[in-house]
C-alpha cells in the first residue's frame, strides 16, 4: 500500500506541474503540501484521484476563494460520496473515447527454439472526454478466464471459449469498475474518470504470440575466430509491420574486430557495450533476414571459456502478443441526449518487448 500510494503521488504531482525534479518541488511546495493535506487524513489515504483534487486545488496551488454554493456542494459530494473519481457537470462539444491496450512480452528462448520461460504484462489505458455521468461496458474475447484461487471452474470455461479466449493469471482494476458484475458477467462495467487513466493491468502466461523467433548459430575457428549468423523470423500476419526493431549480439571482451554483413537494416560493432547492434525499422510479417559476422579475438591467457550471454531483442508491433481483443465498448448515458452511436471510439494494439532473450 505505501509503494502504491507513492507512484500516485508521483502521477498527481505530474499532473499539477509536469515533470518531477528538484527543482519544481522547491517551486511547488505548498501545492505539494496542500495535496498531501488533502489525500492523506490520519496519516491514511483518502482521495488520491487527480479529475477530483483539480476541481478543489487549482494549478497555482490556491483553493478558489469564491466559489458559489453550488460549487461547494459538488465538492462536498464529490469527497463524500461513491464516485470520487469524477465530478459532475463536465461538458464536451464531442463525446471520444481512446482505449490502448499496451502489452510487454518477456521470452527466454534456448538455442534449440525450446521456450524455457515467456509471459505477458499489459495494460490497458483509457482516455475519456465525455458529457455528463456515462456508465461504460467493456468486452473482451468473449470470455476471459480468470485463475483465482478457490475458483474451479475456470478450466471447463477454458475449453467452452476455444482459441478465442485468453487465459488470464492475474489483474487488478481501477477503483472505477463495479467488480460485482465482471465476477457475474464477465464484463468490465465502469463510471470512468475525467481524461487519462489505467483500467485495469494484468498478465498472462499461456498461448502467448511470440512476435519474433532469433536462431543463432555460433562457431568458434581456433581460439582467435568466432563466426556469428543469427536469422530471425517475423510470426504474424504479412499485413502487420513491425517497428523499432533492434537486435544485440553480444561479444567477447577480448575481441578486437568485427566484419559485418546483413541483408536488411543497419548494423555495428559497438566496443563500449561489448556487443553488435542491428537495427532494421520496419519489418513485415513473415519475413525473415539474417546477420553474419566474423570476430576477431586477442589472444589471452584466461583459461575459462566465453559465457555466450543470450541475444537480446527490442520491437515493436501493432498487435497484443497475449491474445487479448476488445470485443465491444459501449457508452451509456440517460440524463443527456446521447447514445452510444454519438461517441467517436479510438482502440490501439501496441506490443512491445520487455526482456526478450535467445541463448546461443
Amino acid at each position: 500500500m505505501v509503494f502504491e500510494f507513492l507512484y500516485k503521488m508521483c502521477d498527481v504531482m505530474t499532473a499539477y506541474f509536469g515533470k518531477i525534479s528538484e527543482e519544481n518541488i522547491k517551486n511547488n511546495f505548498v501545492l505539494i503540501y496542500e495535496l498531501l493535506d488533502e489525500i492523506l487524513d490520519f496519516g491514511y489515504p483518502q482521495n488520491s484521484e487527480t479529475g477530483a483534487l483539480k476541481t478543489f486545488i487549482t494549478q497555482q496551488g490556491i483553493k478558489g476563494q469564491h466559489q458559489t454554493k453550488e460549487e461547494q456542494s459538488q465538492i462536498t459530494s464529490q469527497v463524500t460520496g461513491q464516485i470520487g473519481w469524477r465530478r459532475e457537470g463536465i461538458k464536451y462539444r464531442r463525446n471520444e473515447l481512446f482505449l490502448d491496450v499496451l502489452e510487454s512480452v518477456n521470452l527466454l528462448m534456448s538455442p534449440q527454439g525450446q521456450v524455457l520461460s515467456a509471459h505477458v504484462s499489459g495494460r490497458v489505458v483509457m482516455k475519456s472526454y465525455l458529457s455528463g455521468m456515462p456508465e461504460c461496458k467493456f468486452g473482451m474475447n468473449d470470455k476471459i478466464v480468470i485463475d483465482k484461487q478457490g475458483k474451479g471452474g475456470a478450466s471447463d470455461d477454458a475449453g467452452k471459449s476455444g482459441k478465442q479466449s485468453i487465459a488470464i493469471d492475474d489483474c487488478t482494476f481501477h477503483q472505477c469498475v463495479r467488480l460485482s458484475k465482471f465476477d457475474s458477467e464477465r464484463s468490465i462495467s465502469f463510471i470512468p474518470p475525467d481524461g487519462e487513466y489505467e483500467l485495469m493491468r494484468y498478465r498472462t502466461t499461456k498461448d502467448i504470440i511470440l512476435p519474433f523467433r532469433v536462431i543463432p548459430l555460433v562457431r568458434e575457428v581456433g581460439r582467435t575466430k568466432l563466426e556469428v549468423k543469427v536469422v530471425i523470423k517475423s510470426n504474424f500476419k504479412p499485413s502487420l509491420l513491425a517497428q523499432k526493431i533492434e537486435v544485440r549480439i553480444p561479444t567477447p571482451l577480448n575481441t578486437s574486430g568485427v566484419q559485418v554483413i546483413c541483408m536488411k537494416g543497419k548494423a555495428k560493432y559497438k566496443a563500449s557495450e561489448n556487443a553488435i547492434v542491428w537495427k532494421i525499422k520496419r519489418m513485415a510479417g513473415m519475413k525473415e533476414s539474417q546477420i553474419s559476422a566474423e570476430i576477431e579475438l586477442l589472444p589471452t591467457n584466461d583459461k575459462k571459456k566465453w559465457a555466450r550471454p543470450p541475444i537480446s531483442m527490442n520491437f515493436e508491433v501493432p498487435f497484443a502478443p497475449s491474445g487479448l481483443k476488445v470485443r465491444y465498448l459501449k457508452v451509456f448515458e440517460s440524463k443527456l441526449n446521447y447514445s452510444d452511436h454519438d461517441v467517436i471510439k479510438w482502440v490501439r494494439y501496441i506490443g512491445r518487448s520487455g526482456i526478450y532473450e535467445t541463448r546461443c
